[in-house]
């Protein structure tokens, strides 16, 4: 354990929305965000246009100094770091494996806030992966970085329970504040030489590998639950989808029905009105928002009207 009475220098590494209220939390204390280090500039949105990313932007308007290094490895960037002079590095969702000299090279290390309760989901994923598996409950851990991935010693974590609704975009929002607010405290701790370290059990280490697109395919044969936990799982992206006569159909939003059953899983067992219930291995789906592919999200009502389905109209995890 190193002692440092006063505020800290702080190097940030984070890019997406999920790392700003972790910044603000920062900006907020009494420590001193000296840089900011976040992912190159990438195409963006359905025109693939080049934009800032969300972190990015929030350290623009904070008039704070921005690294992008494409390479973590060389000695320009490496220079560059040193010469922030930062007593300790905080990550939030950065997006790549920091190599040991940058992890070496603050005197306080790096720590990282990391949205599950680990040693559970460890990976790009956290949220996602465990709302999509069933969890009833997550949360933050600030940990010590080392090199293996999500591995190192905790130094403090916070519980958050995921409702049976409740989507990853709800859960990462309200985790994005608790970690700002858990962060803060620990480096209070780690200022004052009074914080501990305790060392994951490697026997309870899963993983929570980045999302792709397949990830959402539904297949019909699963019980409804599962499918309707994908479904929020995926929300906002990648989204879990689905096929009709060859077209694609993502779900939005969906809600459970272990009273209805049927014996063709993808049939749909109602069109009408404001439901859509389409019957799975166990249980029925009772989708609430559909998407079909290229155009905006709709509530069932307004879905149907521009799209005749029938009892017994099937739908498939292919095209």
């Amino acid at each position: 354990m190193v002692s440092a009475g006063g505020p800290l220098r702080i190097v940030f590494f984070g890019t997406p929305a999920f790392a700003v209220a972790t910044l603000d939390a920062l900006l907020q204390s009494r420590h001193t965000v000296a840089g900011v280090v976040t992912q190159p500039d990438r195409p963006r949105g359905r025109g693939q246009r080049t934009s800032d990313a969300p972190v990015k932007a929030r350290a623009v308007e904070a008039g704070l100094s921005i690294l992008q290094p494409e390479r973590l490895n060389d000695a320009s960037t490496h220079a560059a770091l040193a010469g922030l002079g930062a007593d300790l590095g905080v990550v939030a969702a950065y997006g790549k494996l920091l190599p040991e000299p940058i992890l070496a090279m603050p005197r306080l290390g790096l720590i990282n806030v990391h949205a599950s309760l680990l040693p559970r989901y460890r990976g790009a994923a956290p949220v996602h992966r465990a709302i999509a598996a069933g969890e009833q409950e997550t949360g933050i851990t600030i940990m010590r970085v080392v090199k293996a991935l999500d591995a190192g010693p905790m130094m403090a974590r916070a519980q958050r329970p995921i409702g049976p609704d409740d989507t990853s975009e709800e859960v990462e929002r309200d985790l994005a504040q608790i970690g700002g607010r858990l962060l803060v405290s620990t480096i209070e701790a780690i200022a004052a030489g009074t914080v501990s370290e305790t060392p994951q059990d490697e026997r309870d280490a899963t993983y929570a590998p980045r999302l792709v697109k397949e990830d959402g395919r539904i297949d019909w044969a699963w019980p409804a639950a599962r499918i309707h936990n994908l479904v929020r799982g995926l929300h906002p992206w990648p989204h879990a989808y689905t096929f009709l006569a060859g077209d694609r159909y993502i779900l939005h939003r969906s809600r459970v029905l272990d009273d209805l059953q049927a014996t063709a899983p993808g049939a749909v067992l109602e069109a009408a009105g404001d439901h859509l219930r389409i019957a799975a291995g166990t249980g029925a789906l009772d989708v609430l928002e559909i998407q079909s592919e290229g155009k905006r999200p709709m509530a069932i009502r307004e879905f149907l009207a521009g799209r005749r389905l029938s009892v017994g109209d099937c739908f498939a995890p292919r095209p």
